[in-house]
């Protein structure tokens, strides 16, 4: 099969240089066939997104690399082969992936086994993925391939933050920061759909209004000084923030967020906050809660909601998978409003 290999890694301020870089360390082309696993699904890519995660690794910003890889978390496609004989019913079926793996039996936390599709495994950016056949689902009929390829990372990350670590309820008041990443827009869509009140933060003003056509209440610039006191007087205070951009903003949630608020944190795109009042936490009693991808009872619950409620994902921007390197641009550039999708070239 032929996939697209990572065979370095760009120097992060390398993409400042020159726009065609990725082309320097990308190439689509046959790979080595592997034998299918027992237990696994061999799937005919139609579409897979694009996450930061790819960006970090092409940027040599994420632990472990190992070249050549072959990235792609989120795919969408249909099952060609199956390794086990008591599977075969998913022959021929359109299926989104789940991408993780090796999550194991505890739903507080990932196993020390745990990974996450598209390296050191073999990727979504292919011809072909394998997959164990627990990670297969079905995809929902009102969902095209290139929306349901949209899914995966972000809307599990993003459902296990908001529902599980963040146990929003209908109702509560929540902001979401750095709104624009594919996480991001998915929290804005679930806890939309979930009843609560939603506000979002951005650089952007144009995003701001993209997020109050879907759902958002209301939103602030965050490099506008008074974005905290101009929410406070709109809002008052926030029950939950879902925060993907850590940094010098992280501090000044502490400010807005309600007295036994929780603020979950799935990333941290600007680093880690300057600091943090220990005495304003422990006086608000608020909690601070970690929250990485999701297991497999979470993906089933994803799964489950998006479709009960209709969800459609926030695609921005569709491309061919022979445009990969063009994609990893956009998204370094961070002026998309929801997701990356290469849609296959093959009937």
């Amino acid at each position: 099969m032929y996939a697209w290999q990572l065979h370095a890694s760009l120097a992060p301020d390398a993409q400042q240089k020159a726009e065609n870089m990725w082309e320097k360390v990308l190439r689509w082309e046959k790979v080595e066939d592997i034998p299918l696993r027992e237990g696994y699904a061999r799937v005919r890519v139609r579409a897979a997104a694009l996450n930061r995660r790819d960006l970090w690794i092409g940027l040599g910003l994420y632990p472990g690399i190992r070249y050549p890889a072959v990235l792609g978390s989120d795919g969408c496609g249909e099952v060609v082969e199956v390794n086990h004989p008591e599977a075969q019913s998913w022959l021929g079926r359109r299926v989104v992936l789940n991408p993780s793996l090796n999550w194991g039996s505890d739903e507080r936390v990932q196993s020390e086994r745990y990974e996450i599709l598209g390296m050191p495994s073999r990727g979504t950016f292919a011809e072909y993925v394998d997959v164990p056949i627990e990670n297969l689902h079905l995809v929902p009929d009102y969902l095209s391939d290139v929306e349901a390829a949209a899914i995966p990372l972000a809307g599990l990350t993003a459902y296990r933050a908001t529902f599980v670590q963040g146990r929003l309820q209908p109702g509560e008041k929540v902001l979401i920061p750095g709104i624009g990443g594919g996480v991001a827009v998915w929290v804005l869509q679930l806890a939309v759909a979930a009843g609560a009140e939603v506000w979002v933060l951005s650089s952007s003003e144009a995003k701001l209004q993209t997020a109050q056509r879907l759902g958002a209440t209301g939103g602030a610039l965050y490099n506008d000084p008074s974005w905290t006191r101009t929410l406070a007087q709109k809002v008052g205070a926030f029950d939950l923030i879902v925060d993907g951009v850590g940094g010098e903003l992280f501090p000044l949630y502490q400010q807005i967020i309600a007295p036994g608020g929780r603020i979950v944190v799935y990333g941290a795109t600007r680093g880690n906050p300057p600091t943090i009042d220990l005495r304003r936490l422990f006086w608000k009693q608020m909690h601070i809660i970690g929250s990485t991808m999701g297991s497999p009872t979470n993906f089933t619950a994803l799964m489950a909601f998006i479709t009960e409620k209709k969800i459609k994902p926030f695609v921005e921007t569709i491309l061919p998978f022979s445009a990969l390197p063009e994609a990893l641009t956009r998204l370094w550039r961070g002026q998309q409003m929801g997701k990356l999708v290469l849609q296959s070239e093959s009937p």
